[in-house]
């Protein structure tokens, strides 16, 4: 593990960069000040990168036109990998007809529309449909009333023996500086202890997500995982998801883990980055370690 002061200087040693989304290139206030110079710079260096994030709250295109909306034009549908794409797979391979019932907005069910089945929001569910429901997929933690539908959500695995797939494995996302917010794997956790039952999960720290991120690269040229480079703010996910596919990884401290209490963090969990910076914005006028 070794404390770096500029990105620019991991950059400088990687063909390939896998960046999380929220605590690395933005935050609650909009993006993480000073990133623009970091895509500035790896366009320059004709660097590829892409983003590997947990958020199944929209399809790639519409999270790519937020990032258009924030200033990052150079970030397109192509360089996102969600974990709403590794649940796309799985319903396309499992899931062959009947309705697929979700907790989240209708914008987080454009994965599931797009695998041509029908798609249903948990409050809607009841006695004349429930036979026919044939998965529960755990997509955002927004859209829905939690002490009525997340009801529902329970006994409607209590009555059905179909798949859960939750598609954002996060447990908490930060809502200020300060405070957090309980994320759609939460509830999903939550959920699993009470109905006994254990559920589907994509997303980081699941090896699945780098690995699907990985073949779409090896789909264009060959490549190395030694050419690759894991950004993220959280150990649980980011960092040890990386380590485990065995990638070099970097602990940002601009989002979730904090600069105060990093090296107890690392301490604690035994999850140990190959680098710690304080974020992912490149210093120009820096110096190479």
């Amino acid at each position: 593990m070794r404390r770096i002061d500029n990105f620019k200087s991991i950059i400088d040693q990687y063909n390939i960069i896998f960046f999380d989304a929220f605590g690395v290139i933005k935050n609650y206030k909009g993006l993480v000040p000073g990133i623009e110079r970091t895509f500035d710079y790896l366009e320059q260096q004709n660097k590829e990168y892409y983003i590997v994030t947990n958020d199944a709250s929209r399809g790639p295109e519409q999270l790519a036109a937020a990032y258009h909306k924030l200033g990052l034009p150079v970030i397109t549908a192509d360089r996102i990998v969600s974990s709403g794409m590794l649940t796309k797979e799985f319903l396309d391979l499992k899931v062959k007809d009947g309705i697929v019932a979700y907790l989240g907005t209708e914008n987080s069910a454009h994965y599931i529309e797009s695998s041509g089945l029908h798609t249903l929001p948990v409050s809607q569910v009841d006695e004349s449909n429930i036979d026919k429901v044939n998965a529960l997929i755990f997509l955002d933690d927004e859209g829905f009333d939690w002490c009525e539908d997340l009801n529902k959500a329970v006994n409607l695995l209590r009555k059905r023996t179909i798949p859960a797939i939750v598609a954002n494995t996060d447990h908490a996302y930060p809502l200020t500086i300060h405070d957090v917010s309980i994320a759609v794997g939460g509830l999903a956790t939550m959920i699993e202890n009470i109905v006994g039952k254990k559920f589907i999960r994509f997303g980081k720290p699941d090896s699945q997500m780098f690995m699907f991120a990985y073949d779409l690269i090896r789909d264009k040229r060959p490549v190395s995982k030694k050419e690759i480079v894991m950004v993220g703010d959280t150990l649980h996910t980011d960092i040890l998801g990386g380590n485990k596919f065995g990638l070099d990884t970097v602990l940002v401290l601009s989002g979730n883990t904090q600069p105060s209490d990093a090296e107890t963090r690392i301490t604690a969990t035994g999850i140990v980055p190959t680098y710690i910076c304080d974020s992912a914005v490149v210093d120009l006028g820096g110096f190479d370690f």
